[in-house]
């Protein structure tokens, strides 16, 4: 009976996931997709590693609520039975899962059991938009499924090894000593990129590179080797480039401002800083990037306009951690497939001697800067839910191993 793995991706209102058969040579993906609208009008769509759609659904059509109320435990319930009944001949025997935060102590992919659920439970507050759903999944898991093992996958790991100068808050130093420290996030997915760049580009690989994660969360990291160096995110998720709901930088004045003289609980502040600010603030439209191109309001224009300086000024500060730059990727949503703001972003750094191939970079090409360019521009698709599994195959092979023998 061939062995399986569910890579599982949860987020506040989507679930990505992938399900890999288990070979030999490590796991093959075989059918993934993302279950979103959670909370407002869920619906799922699967497809098979050859492009066949295997499941599309929706819930609440036609209820009272249209399928709001369903929340994630629900949801992944039923993704999980879809899984376990796809093929008849495989077993699901882990599941891995992307948690957003693993604090000071947890940073390597490890084998989840009570006690890791509650710590990592204490580390909400500092990604309340992600923690709670990362964990929520586990624990359904463990419910439905007693039996399979289950390995956390921290999106801080790859920022662990940093310099202590890009991780200290200049606060006093009791604080530091309470967990309170810049970690860096999008860790998986910057790992994957930094593991294709070395396949695809082995010389650029080690030099001095920004990766950039551009989607409706969004991050910077600076790599040297291959290595994070510097990332845009630091104490939590909330810091760095203008997202899609979340500010980025912020005056810490403002936030007390909000407070002490517009009247705002901490919670109502928190409340907006994540939920309805960025480009979704800015342009009272939307906070989808393809909204706003499409729209002809001016307040789309200038959230647009704003989210490509903030990326570009933030570049131009990575690179004086870098000492330089070579290299320049683009990832996820944004980075990925909207060769709009690639460009206007690469414009603001032409004084680097980036120099964009227009042609390419209108058709999502792999490269996308002129052969003269002094800095190479790649577009790397991201792929998280592979990286989950790759962590979770490898740390549960010597359990599944053993029992192959003993059985």
């Amino acid at each position: 009976m061939t062995r399986s793995i569910i890579s599982l991706n949860s987020g506040s209102s989507s679930i990505k996931f992938g399900l890999y058969h288990l070979e030999e040579q490590g796991p093959v993906h075989v059918a993934g997709g993302k279950l979103e609208g959670i909370g407002t009008a869920p619906r799922i769509r699967i497809h098979s590693d050859t492009g066949e759609i295997l499941l599309e659904k929706s819930w609440g059509e036609g209820t009272k609520d249209g399928g709001a109320g369903l929340t994630h435990e629900p949801l992944l319930s039923e993704l999980y039975d879809w899984a376990h009944d796809h093929l008849q001949d495989h077993a699901i025997v882990a599941v891995g899962h992307r948690v957003v935060h693993g604090g000071g102590r947890y940073w390597a992919p490890r084998l989840i059991d009570e006690a890791l659920v509650a710590e990592l439970d204490t580390f909400s507050p500092l990604a309340p938009l992600h923690q709670p759903h990362n964990l929520a999944a586990i624990r359904e898991i463990a419910r439905k499924a007693p039996h399979l093992v289950q390995v956390a996958c921290f999106d801080t790991g790859f920022h662990h090894a940093m310099p202590g100068v890009a991780t200290r808050l200049p606060l006093p130093r009791a604080y530091a000593a309470r967990g309170m420290r810049r970690y860096g996030f999008h860790g998986l997915s910057y790992e994957y990129v930094s593991a294709r760049l070395a396949t695809l580009d082995p010389a650029l690989a080690q030099g001095r590179v920004i990766v950039a994660h551009l989607g409706n969360g969004a991050s910077l990291c600076a790599m040297r080797g291959g290595a994070s160096v510097d990332t845009t995110m630091g104490f939590t998720a909330l810091d760095g480039l203008i997202m899609g709901t979340r500010t980025g930088m912020l005056d810490p004045g403002a936030v007390i401002h909000l407070q002490l003289q517009e009247g705002l609980s901490a919670h109502e502040v928190e409340s907006m800083l994540y939920r309805r600010s960025g480009l979704l603030g800015l342009s009272e439209l939307s906070s989808d990037m393809r909204s706003l191109h499409a729209s002809d309001d001016p307040r789309a224009a200038e959230a647009i306009e704003s989210f490509v300086w903030t990326a570009a000024r933030q570049m131009g500060a990575l690179m004086v951690s870098l000492e330089g730059l070579d290299g320049l990727v683009f990832t996820a949503g944004i980075g990925e497939n909207d060769p709009v703001i690639r460009a206007a972003i690469c414009a603001r750094l032409a004084w680097t001697g980036l120099v964009l191939d227009e042609a390419a970079n209108a058709a999502n090409a792999p490269v996308i800067s002129s052969p003269e360019s002094r800095v190479i521009v790649r577009v790397i698709p991201t792929d998280e839910e592979r990286q989950i599994a790759l962590h979770t195959f490898s740390l549960t092979q010597p359990f599944m191993d053993a029992a192959k023998g003993d059985s």
